[in-house]
């Protein structure tokens, strides 16, 4: 059974979809001026991983990350770089592509962005105009957060109790300071749309609002992001939502934590941040996983070079033992010795159910990550226990890496070691079959038949021909 905290209503709870066997889930994607650092790696990484692991549960899933293209950022970063803010997202929608998919997170299903949804978001707004909870002054319209009994519900505070501060813009034209802005009236030289109050622009929060909705509906099983929109992002999400459609907008909310560096939040406001194209420079997609793999996603990641080495460090008793299975294997695994040799009793269904109770659990991945090593190491010890063993057992090791740690975690790349290990035998045989005809050459016939002695005892039959040496791989 999945159980999920759900921040709303701040407990596990068994997670059960609107429709069963699908899940549809919405995860709140950059705003796209600058490229993104490796704090918002997290909650992309593990927003993915979560993804992987109700496909692995065999749930289907539809999975929608937006992109904001445009904002008060965008503008500015427009301004600087002396270009249309147009091609300011266009520019950084580019590089956040290029990024993910160095990072090994899925494509989503769409990723809808908010300049092609404006006129979803003008009707959106039409409807809370028409249920009496957004106000228009002179272009711009707010939404009046005091017609909202619920406001406050997913983040916990309380109406009466919060003031303005660095979180809320203070602005005369507003009922209530806490008021946010749903359509802002264009300035001179901003972009903008025209619409029933005027030229202007979305709001930020109204953009999730309508797409999430146009795209899965005005209730769905899932909303993820950093616990930075918590509040008032996702809270003034709900607020709209819930209001425009009368009816419970989101199920189960999910929150990452902060990645800090010296127990302080990585922001770009701080100026204390790494890009993920910088720290991909030096460091792999599998081993950042695996770093966020190990602390549990709800709660804070102290970042550092430090841990991203012992992170590639574990990886290689990954690495290493793949490439020993893709040896035993080859590119190719021989069906006819399918069945051969021994097979051990190795409690393969033991791990499945350990990695399952793991991520089962709330995603526990520093959990499940501990069962892959656990794994790992009866693996080895097993080989180093019994001699010849079946390709059977290779494969089924083989299998469950690929569902678990390749397949949910993204921490090991099997098609990625397999082409090294192959082509790393390849070479060596190839070595060999040159140092075994050099010494032919020489007429040091002792040696080259200890080469080919060698071989076959290998399960490799050389064939020496008037055009050369070729092998082929055979039963042992």
């Amino acid at each position: 059974m999945l159980t999920i905290y759900n921040t709303l209503t701040r407990k596990k709870e068994e997670f059960i979809p609107i429709n069963p066997d699908k899940v549809r889930m919405y995860v709140c994607g950059p705003t796209v001026y600058d490229f993104f650092h490796i704090g918002n790696a997290r909650s992309f990484i593990m927003a993915d991983i979560f993804r992987r692991y109700l496909e692995y549960k065999r749930y289907n899933v539809k999975y929608i990350m937006n992109l904001t293209d445009i904002d008060d950022r965008i503008i500015k970063k427009s301004i600087e770089e002396k270009i249309d803010a147009k091609n300011v997202a266009e520019k950084y929608s580019k590089t956040f592509f290029e990024d993910i998919e160095k990072l090994k997170v899925k494509q989503a299903d769409i990723y809808p962005k908010a300049t092609e949804h404006v006129h979803e978001i003008v009707d959106f707004i039409k409807k809370l105009e028409k249920n009496g909870f957004a106000y228009n002054v002179d272009g711009n319209v707010f939404y009046n957060v005091s017609k909202f009994n619920k406001y406050g519900k997913l983040s916990g505070k309380k109406l009466d109790e919060l003031e303005s501060g660095a979180r809320v813009d203070v602005n005369e034209e507003k009922k209530n300071p806490l008021d946010f802005a749903l359509w802002k009236k264009a300035k001179e030289g901003e972009p903008f749309w025209e619409s029933p109050w005027g030229k202007g622009r979305p709001g930020w929060h109204i953009e999730c609002s309508a797409m999430s909705c146009k795209h899965l509906g005005e209730s769905f099983d899932i909303h993820a992001g950093g616990n930075d929109l918590i509040f008032p992002h996702h809270e003034n999400e709900i607020a709209q939502s819930e209001a425009a459609n009368n009816k419970k907008f989101v199920n189960y909310w999910i929150h990452f934590g902060f990645l800090n560096i010296n127990n302080e939040k990585m922001s770009k406001s701080l100026g204390n941040f790494f890009t993920a194209r910088d720290i991909l420079k030096h460091y792999s997609a599998e081993s950042i996983r695996l770093l966020f793999s190990q602390t549990h996603y709800r709660g804070p990641l102290e970042f550092s070079d430090e841990l991203l080495d012992s992170a590639k460090k574990g990886l290689e008793k990954f690495e290493n033992l793949i490439e020993k299975i893709n040896m035993e294997l080859g590119p190719h695994p021989n069906p006819l010795l399918e069945g051969e040799g021994v097979n051990p009793n190795f409690e393969f269904e033991k791990y499945y159910k350990d990695f399952e109770s793991a991520m089962d659990d709330d995603l526990n991945t520093p959990q499940a990550a501990a069962v892959l090593f656990d794994f790992v190491r009866d693996v080895n010890k097993t080989i180093a226990e019994n001699e010849k063993l079946s390709s059977d057992f290779y494969l089924m090791v083989k299998e469950f890496l690929s569902k678990t740690a390749q397949g949910v975690l993204g921490i090991v790349d099997l098609e990625k070691s397999e082409t090294k290990g192959s082509s790393i035998e390849k070479d060596l045989i190839e070595l060999l079959i040159r140092l075994r005809n050099d010494a032919r050459k020489e007429k040091n016939f002792a040696l080259s038949d200890k080469i080919r002695d060698g071989f076959k005892e290998l399960g490799i039959e050389l064939k020496d021909s008037k055009d050369g040496t070729t092998y082929r791989k055979v039963k042992k």
